[in-house]
Parts: structure tokens; C-alpha cells; sequence
């Protein structure tokens, strides 16, 4: 039986090792542009850092947005995927200015936008209010076109605070006119300072958002702190709540997570 050959055996070797690195640096190649095409294309996680969402979502929840569900503008891509336009207007109460594959959000989704003074900053309200719609507040309902959206009472809802401190607030489920059904609060009663507003007609191009937590939001009621939402600013829907820990936990503090964690709102469809 003949003497294996040393130097081609080391060769082999040699190959094999390098196949193996080889193989192992193009499998992180191909997960790193799979997990940046998902984040650019499909999906981004976002978390909420204030009650301006109570009860829907809470302080310290996770989720994730649907960047496909509106299509894609300058402010939903990377800036280097960006391109440069003025601003998309429209005289068209039915049109999608400023998007790729645009669809109208549905009234009564929970959204994600960049702040229409300072596009750096995400927000998240509810939008209540459509192209050419007229918005108003009446003694804390909501008017939609001159009609009172129906509000239910139901069982008070228990906030905690940072301190362990709990309250109570008065809670309605709100129907909008499609049928949709979410939860409000009314954490001052109904006349508070955003609980009788004027009449605000959206401009084509751009819809009318508010928060769940309705004495506590500043949303498209206050016109020079949020107002209307140009269409070409929104990033997606909430889907999911994918992670929630308690209100003052950080998320890379995970020594804190097993006493923080809320497992309840874990994998929660947001509505």
C-alpha cells in the first residue's frame, strides 16, 4: 500500500480550511444583506418611549412596523436609497403623493410617521382622519365629517407609574365608522385642553393622526407641534408587539429582564 503523499496532504488541508472560512464568511455576508433587506424593505422595530399611546401601547413595548404596507418614500428608506424631491403635493383628496406603490392608510391604523417639522423624529398616533376629511373634538368625542364617532364606557384602566404607584382613568372603546374598534383613555375627564378643538379639514395629501391616550398626546390637534401628516411621511402600520418590558427598564439591561419583562403583551397584535 503506497505512503500518502505529505505535501498533498497539507495541500488538502490547506483547501479544506480555506473552503471553510470561505464558506462561513459569504453565510454571514448572505444573513447580514437578508437582515437589511428585511429592516429596508419589510419590517423595523421601533419602541415606545412615552403614554401618549396608553392603553394600546404601554411604555417600554417593542414592535414591529410594516414598511410595505403604505409603499416606500424618502422618509421610509435609507438616506442613501433616498432621492431628491420638494415636497409631493396634490389637489386629489384620493391620491398617494410622494410614494412608491403608495396605498391610503386605513382609518383607524396605528402608524408610524416622521414628525412633519423635524423628519429625524418618529412618531406614533392612530389615524382617525382621511384626504379632505374634517376633524373635530366635541366634550372629548371625536366628530368625523359631522358625525359623533361612537365612544362606550367601559372598566376604568389602572396605570402604573415609574414609582409602583397605580391610578385609575376612565376608559371608552371607540368605533370608527368603518366598524373598527380600539381602546381610548381620558385621563382628565372630557374637558381637558385638547377635548374641544376646532374644525380641521385635512389637506389632500395628508391625514390626521391622534393619540389613545387623549388628554395626554401631543398629535395632530396641536397644528404646530405635529398637525397635518403629509402622506409621503408615514413609515408603516404597527403589526406586532414583539417585546415589552416594564416603564424604566432599559432593553440592554437583560439582568433586569426576568422581574421586567410584561410576557402578556409578548407577540401581541396591535389593533
Amino acid at each position: 500500500m503506497p505512503s500518502p503523499n505529505p505535501r498533498r496532504a497539507a495541500k488538502a488541508a490547506t483547501t479544506t480550511a480555506d473552503g471553510g472560512w470561505g464558506e462561513t464568511l459569504r453565510t454571514i455576508i448572505y444573513a447580514i444583506l437578508i437582515a437589511f433587506g428585511i429592516r429596508t424593505l419589510a419590517v423595523e422595530p421601533f419602541n415606545i418611549p412615552s403614554g401618549s399611546m396608553i392603553p394600546t401601547l404601554l411604555v417600554g413595548d417593542y414592535l414591529f412596523v410594516s414598511k410595505w404596507s403604505y409603499g416606500y418614500s424618502r422618509y421610509s428608506l435609507p438616506s442613501f436609497l433616498v432621492w431628491d424631491a420638494p415636497p409631493a403635493t396634490t389637489a386629489d383628496c384620493k391620491a398617494v403623493p410622494g410614494r412608491l406603490f403608495g396605498r391610503m392608510p386605513d382609518r383607524g391604523d396605528v402608524a408610524v410617521f416622521k414628525l412633519p417639522r423635524d423628519p429625524s423624529v418618529d412618531y406614533i398616533k392612530r389615524i382617525v382622519g382621511l384626504p379632505c376629511d374634517r376633524i373635530q373634538v366635541i366634550g372629548g368625542v371625536l366628530f368625523i365629517n359631522g358625525e359623533a364617532v361612537q365612544r362606550d364606557r367601559i372598566e376604568d384602566f389602572t396605570r402604573a407609574t415609574v414609582l409602583g404607584r397605580t391610578f385609575t382613568v376612565a376608559q371608552y372603546v371607540e368605533t370608527m365608522p368603518e366598524g373598527r374598534q380600539h381602546r381610548i383613555i381620558e385621563e382628565f375627564g372630557d374637558n381637558g385642553n385638547l377635548d374641544d378643538t376646532q374644525v380641521f379639514t385635512v389637506p389632500p395629501g395628508h391625514v390626521f393622526g391622534m393619540g389613545d391616550n387623549r388628554d395626554n398626546s401631543e398629535d395632530s390637534r396641536v397644528l404646530d407641534a405635529v398637525g397635518f401628516i403629509p402622506l409621503e411621511n408615514m413609515v408603516g402600520p404597527a403589526q406586532v408587539t414583539f417585546l415589552s418590558l416594564r416603564e424604566g427598564t432599559r432593553f440592554w439591561e437583560f439582568w433586569e429582564w426576568p422581574s421586567a419583562l410584561r410576557p402578556s403583551r409578548m407577540f401581541m397584535a396591535i389593533e
